[in-house]
């Protein structure tokens, strides 16, 4: 490859924190605000210009895995600073009652809960401003600087020009294991065969006709897609559409992005790129088919596309535990429990999606240390690029957990700087007294 060779340069340091988050998603909102509220000054960076990563930027409008299915009802296993986003929006009138979502294989399922997007990013706002954390919008990291075994700063890139944060505790919650990666941790991606889960391009609908959208068109839509083979460029044979907040308008999870027939690679700037507009291409097919074949969207209008593509699955982290999928299913305990999470193995294969649901009691312990990579003293990660095996993380990158694990890695950040230790060292049952404490709920031993 052909290089341009850069004048050296001294950046110039904007910002100093003692615990600097990465990433603006649940994950790195609970981080940040657990991070504060223990007692840490607290900046969080954030690429776009408002919070929720995949929940608005990627306009997931569903939150996934706060719930679990207990004892025959179905029960919030993630609270804390959770249950302060839900409260906002509800206040908000931005967040539905939790919907069921079935087992394929006739078990007892679990729940999901619609959120509207705008009311999210107020809520979200509203969070962070009154924990006291350091709000930098627009600030796209590109790299960071090394002490030792420890990151001193992150670079980043502004329309100010190129900056750097100091910190003394780092959060990974970019999604993509950034600084992880950046700072030589070992991190995995993909299974054995380089395949990672398929990516997808979100997009709402108004003006449907709700009633027959969830009694005729709902249910059936998998065969309807099978009658429409050949009539449409329909690439994902099975999908979900489910009702908002608001009267008449509908979430699509439809569309399913490959290139060359195989899947993005969401920390590839150039499938970025092309996944983009070939998500939108897809979107108006699927909107095609969804006004001519399924009843109650004869009359809906396109009311928005996500304002980028849904990224499931890039880089995770190689950490002192590594999750798998059959932890998820078996409904493990681990002694280091930081949280809770009941949602089922969402597996994006092609033209499909594969579901596993937890057996047993309905959810599994989360173990702190899938949130430690090797190698990087100040650094803790948290959401979907945490130690798991892609079977695992296909359960554990939803919203639900990556709150708990965000909370709890924002807590353990404040707690280990205040305790001159590293995260590593860190004395987890004081951990875990706080986070209960704080509202989280880490397991019921009677169940």
């Amino acid at each position: 490859m052909a290089t341009v060779t850069e004048p050296a340069r001294e950046t110039p340091l904007v910002a100093e924190a003692e615990v600097v988050v990465l990433g603006g998603g649940p994950a790195g909102i609970a981080a940040a605000v657990a991070a504060s509220r223990t007692g840490a000054r607290t900046l969080l960076l954030e690429r776009y210009g408002f919070l929720g990563g995949m929940g608005t930027a990627a306009m997931v409008t569903n939150f996934c895995g706060l719930h679990a299915h207990i004892n025959g009802s179905i029960q919030q296993v993630v609270r804390g600073v959770a249950d302060d986003i839900l409260e906002r929006l509800d206040r908000l009138d931005g967040l539905n009652p939790p919907h069921p979502v079935k087992d394929p294989a006739g078990g007892p399922g679990t729940a999901a809960q619609a959120y509207d997007t705008s009311a999210y990013k107020l809520a979200a706002d509203d969070l962070l401003q009154s924990a006291g954390v350091d709000l930098r919008f627009h600030a796209i990291a590109v790299g960071i600087a090394m002490e030792d075994d420890g990151i001193d700063a992150v670079l980043i890139e502004t329309k100010s020009g190129r900056a750097a944060i100091r910190g003394e505790m780092f959060i990974d919650a970019s999604g993509d294991a950034d600084l992880a990666h950046w700072a030589g941790a070992p991190c995995a991606k993909g299974n054995a065969d380089g395949f990672m889960a398929y990516p997808t391009t979100m997009f709402r609908l108004a003006n449907v006709d709700d009633d027959r959208a969830m009694t005729e068109g709902k249910p059936n839509l998998s065969a309807l897609i099978a009658e429409a083979e050949g009539d449409y460029d329909l690439p994902r044979k099975t999908g979900i559409i489910n009702p908002q907040a608001h009267k008449g308008e509908w979430r699509a999870n439809l569309t399913q992005i490959s290139r060359d027939g195989a899947p993005i690679d969401g920390s590839d700037w150039d499938d970025l790129s092309y996944a983009e507009t070939e998500g939108r291409r897809q979107v108006q097919e699927y909107f095609r088919f969804l006004r001519d074949r399924v009843p109650g969207f004869e009359n809906a209008y396109l009311l928005e596309t996500a304002p980028q593509i849904g990224i499931r699955e890039t880089r995770r982290i190689v950490g002192k535990t590594v999750l798998s999928g059959e932890d998820v299913l078996s409904c493990r305990d681990f002694d280091d429990r930081i949280g809770c999470n009941g949602w089922p193995l969402e597996q994006h294969q092609k033209g499909v999606t594969k579901w596993s649901f937890l057996r047993g009691r309905g959810y599994h312990q989360i173990p702190y240390s899938i949130s430690l990579p090797d190698g990087v003293a100040n650094l803790l990660v948290a959401g979907r690029c945490a130690s798991t095996t892609q079977d695992g993380q296909a359960s554990l990158r939803v919203s639900g957990p990556c709150f708990a694990m965000g909370q709890a890695v924002g807590t353990a950040a404040a707690m280990a700087r205040q305790a001159g230790a590293t995260p590593a060292t860190l004395d987890v049952a004081a951990l875990q007294d706080r986070l209960i404490a704080d509202g989280a709920f880490l397991g019921d031993a009677s169940i």
